[in-house]
């Protein structure tokens, strides 16, 4: 599914360079459970932007799918983005004057989706999570668990094949991440990637393939 053949980042910062990323070569099959683990700095969320195609290597190339996507425009990466892949951060990232219902119902709207097809899709997809008494809310009336489930339905309802969470738990008390973790590896048994950048090495633990980083580059994998 994704193939990363020497990659590199590099920022700069006045007259310094940064290699974020270092010469990374990776792969990831259809249905993987991967944590990406490290220090702050060691270039896990930028991996996971690279991922996302939110953010371009500096060098290498990344196949998605068979598709080498690194010299992509951004209106063709936009579109793959939003075919394929699925998005869960730490800050929830939900529209507060929406409610829970339209915050899931973004994507497909902006993707084209006629308004017949997204009330069913959407319902299932809050109702998949046990949010369906919670539709008409706005996040500010939702616990954190409650908001990171709606951005978990958010992310699938476009039935991505690969789903990318930065520190998913975060933002969250213990039990909440726990729920969060077990509706993400639902979705992975049902053939989701899955790839989860933590600080927790708890959690990190529970993937089937574990990735460590420092400083740019692949510790061990």
């Amino acid at each position: 599914m994704i193939e990363l053949r020497n990659i590199h980042r590099n920022f700069q910062v006045g007259e310094q360079t940064v290699h974020a990323l270092d010469d990374i070569n990776l792969d990831f099959a259809d249905g993987d459970y991967v944590s990406i683990m490290g220090p702050s700095g060691s270039g896990k969320s930028t991996l996971l932007n690279l991922l996302g195609l939110l953010d371009r290597a500096s060098a290498g190339q990344y196949f998605l799918n068979g598709q080498d996507v690194t010299a992509l425009s951004d209106e063709q990466l936009a579109a793959t983005r939003n075919r394929y892949i699925g998005f869960v951060f730490q800050a929830f990232h939900l529209v507060p004057r929406l409610t829970a219902f339209e915050n899931v119902e973004l994507p497909l709207m902006l993707a084209g989706v006629a308004i017949e097809e997204r009330r069913p899709r959407v319902e299932q997809a809050l109702a998949e999570l046990d949010l369906s008494d919670r539709s008409q809310h706005k996040p500010d009336q939702l616990s954190g668990g409650q908001r990171q489930r709606v951005a978990i339905a958010r992310a699938t309802v476009t039935q991505p094949t690969l789903l990318l969470a930065d520190e998913p738990t975060g933002n969250l008390d213990q039990k909440s991440g726990q729920d969060v973790i077990h509706v993400l590896e639902q979705l992975n048994q049902r053939g989701i990637t899955l790839i989860i950048v933590t600080h927790d090495a708890a959690i990190g633990r529970r993937a089937r393939r574990r990735i460590h980083m420092l400083d740019g580059r692949i510790e061990r994998s």
